[in-house]
């Protein structure tokens, strides 16, 4: 009885490690980037990183994600204030300079794919991250079997 005991709890333990560990990550465009989540928790994209360091293929991939929105933020940025600065010298009541204006508005049409390539790469790391998980979630399947007075408990992993 005893040993039934230990072998329940064992099983028990098991399943429920595996089911710790084996959290997906969930990710949701937005339009001013992406949010990571597992369950209902909140990620950051250092969070991410240090979760997607244990799959090479899908840290590689992440930080290619990174690296495009923040050369996206910074166009982004840049094209704010070049387009800014004109309109506040007309409010002002000065010469504005509207080359100024265009060249925002090119480096802004320049951050666009860069921004939806960010996207676009960090779906692809989270997709590589679970389905690693899947792949190498191990089922566990006991099997109680009965032949005559005994019986035994087979568990398949």
């Amino acid at each position: 009885m005893k040993t039934l005991t230990a072998i329940l709890l064992l099983f028990t333990l098991t399943c429920s490690a595996q089911k710790l560990t084996s959290k997906k990550i969930e990710i949701y465009k937005t339009f001013s980037g992406v949010v990571y989540e597992i369950d209902t928790l909140t990620l950051s994209n250092k969070q991410v990183g240090m979760l997607l360091m244990t799959n090479e293929d899908a840290y590689r991939e992440f930080k290619i994600a990174r690296n495009k929105a923040t050369i996206s933020s910074i166009l982004g940025f840049s094209s704010g204030l070049l387009v800014a600065v004109p309109l506040v010298t007309a409010v002002a009541g000065g010469q504005p300079e509207w080359l100024l204006a265009a060249g925002g508005g090119a480096l802004f049409l320049a951050s666009i794919p860069f921004s939806s390539s960010s996207k676009g790469h960090a779906l692809t790391a989270i997709e590589l991250y679970n389905s690693e998980l899947s792949a190498s979630h191990q089922r566990v399947k006991p099997t109680l079997y009965f032949t005559g007075t005994s019986a035994s408990l087979v568990i398949r992993f």
